[in-house]
């Protein structure tokens, strides 16, 4: 489908899509995956990619390879919305986390359960912080590009 293949083109993640175009990332999926869009949906990932959304349907298109300054300034701004979530979520994890530190020591010091969750939670900000950061290298779009690159031997 052209959406794959333009968002492909510039190294996009499904999600980085869906962030730009204010869809859901399920959203993306389905259009990619060559189901009906409504004409909403095809307006807004057509004012990303900056073409005209009735050409979206034309598989025959051949999209122009610039990025526009408007597109990385998108990206950056969800770039930085994605690391204030991870902020957000580092500070939630010390101010409760020193609640129930607080709260074990005061009630049960004896045993330290809160340990336990400390390590839950301290995993899943790993996470997190790994995703935010693209750190996991299967789960960007960059990745995606090269493996189809690689499977049709020929650049996007």
């Amino acid at each position: 489908m052209l959406v794959q293949k333009l968002r492909l083109q510039r190294g996009w993640s499904q999600e980085q899509l869906a962030e730009l175009s204010g869809l859901s990332a399920r959203t993306i999926q389905r259009m990619e995956s060559g189901s009906a869009s409504s004409p909403e949906s095809l307006k807004a990932i057509g004012s990303v990619f900056e073409i005209d959304w009735s050409k979206l349907k034309d598989s025959e298109m051949i999209p122009d390879q610039a990025n526009s300054a408007a597109t990385d300034e998108a990206l950056a701004l969800a770039y930085v919305r994605r690391v204030k979530g991870f902020y957000l979520h580092l500070g939630e994890f010390t101010l409760i986390m020193g609640g129930i530190f607080a709260l074990n020591l005061y009630f049960t010091p004896s045993y330290l359960w809160s340990l336990w969750l400390f390590a839950f939670w301290v995993i899943g900000l790993v996470i997190h912080g790994l995703k935010t950061f693209d750190r996991i290298p299967i789960l960007n779009g960059e990745w995606e590009r090269r493996k189809v690159e690689r499977r049709l031997g020929r650049p996007l």
